[in-house]
């Protein structure tokens, strides 16, 4: 292999792909990147043992060829010359190291042979669809901070995407919930996904496609099986294996009676939320909501810190009430309102209460309640 390559062509896929690689691995050849020189372009594979990620970059080929070097160490070289600067890589037949060139830069990295790089087997994709990379990224990031990272339960470890009936159609829904929450968003049918089947897809797998979300293009191709999925867009590819298992009955969680309605302006009840939250150093320390008369009083009560409360006006209920939530849920829950202002909907002290956004009706998220 022997190729001249642009610096910010190639540190532009190598950060999309080397984002995947642990830095820890248990098989050495998922520590490196699989570079493979072909046509007109440089191929960029990265894999570990649930997904793989692929990129190009334009580069001079003189020679073909491919090998594997270690993912991490190669990035931070290539990111270290300066911009502008012309990288030449090569291999010698007689020779397994990777020697790299630039300006009077000289560099000779490890490498493992290409043949030795995983080859994620040929998946055959029943479903097939295009969905607006917007939209996607949108499902992904309002159910994202719902996923549960309690191993044990293994199928809350990914966001449950799935095709719903609507009102109006066919509906694209994401679903996430750890247990003590749970965040929902939809948007219609993309043309295709109809017959999608229900998949789970892993926290890694989502956080990588938000990241390579935002260098795509308008529209990502979707593919689905019932193990699998992968996401296209242009040169860039991420497949991923799926989790196994079946998401529980989400709709069973979501109240629908909760008849005691609140408006407050988000911003604001968020920032209150904040600085009361202050006095407690401890992640699952409650705030106390009392919603009464006009306004709501937010409070914490830590018996080593002290004691904070603040009140912000809204549009309560006819009844009082009284509740408790965990502050960095309600947190997560207000920096996913659009809108100006976040709908509660109560049952009671002790039930679980339902958050919309006023400018978003395509989403909604379920706080259970905490001992005040």
């Amino acid at each position: 292999m022997k190729i001249r390559i642009d610096r910010a062509a190639l540190l532009k896929a190598l950060t999309r792909v080397q984002s995947v690689v642990e830095r820890r691995n248990t098989i050495p050849i998922l520590g490196n990147v699989l570079l493979r020189a072909e046509g007109d372009h440089l191929r960029l594979v990265a894999a570990d043992q649930e997904m793989e990620v692929v990129d190009s970059a334009d580069a001079e080929i003189e020679r073909a060829g491919a090998i594997t070097t270690p993912a991490h160490m190669f990035f931070d070289i290539i990111r270290k010359f300066p911009e502008g600067a012309e990288i030449r890589l090569e291999t010698l037949p007689d020779r397994k190291d990777l020697m790299i060139f630039s300006g009077r830069s000289r560099f000779q990295l490890a490498t493992l042979p290409a043949d030795d790089f995983p080859n994620v087997a040929n998946e055959r994709f029943p479903t097939r669809f295009t969905v607006p990379a917007a939209a996607l990224a949108r499902l992904a990031a309002k159910t994202r901070f719902a996923i549960s990272t309690e191993e044990t339960r293994y199928y809350l470890n990914g966001v449950f995407l799935h095709v719903a009936n609507g009102t109006d159609g066919k509906l694209l829904r994401a679903v996430a919930t750890d247990g003590h929450r749970l965040a929902l968003a939809e948007m219609p049918a993309p043309e295709g996904s109809e017959s999608m089947p229900a998949i789970i897809v892993p926290r890694k797998t989502i956080q990588e496609m938000m990241r390579l979300l935002q260098d795509v293009g308008e529209e990502v191709e979707m593919f689905v099986s019932e193990s699998r999925i992968r996401f296209e867009s242009g040169r860039i590819a991420l497949m991923s294996k799926l989790i196994e298992g079946s998401f529980p009955d989400y709709a069973r969680v979501i109240p629908r009676g909760n008849r005691s309605h609140l408006k407050v302006e988000n911003q604001g009840f968020a920032a209150a939320v904040d600085r009361v939250a202050t006095v407690s150093a401890e992640r699952s320390r409650s705030v106390k909501m009392a919603v009464d008369d006009g306004k709501v009083v937010v409070t914490v009560n830590h018996p080593e810190s002290g004691l904070a409360t603040e009140e912000i006006y809204a549009e309560t209920p006819a009844e009082p009430l009284e509740i408790g939530f965990n502050a960095r849920y309600l947190l997560d829950v207000c920096e996913q309102i659009e809108g100006e202002d976040a709908l509660f909907e109560f049952g009671d002290a002790g039930g679980p209460a339902l958050v919309r956004d006023s400018g978003d009706s395509s989403s909604l998220f379920v706080l259970m309640p905490l001992r005040v």
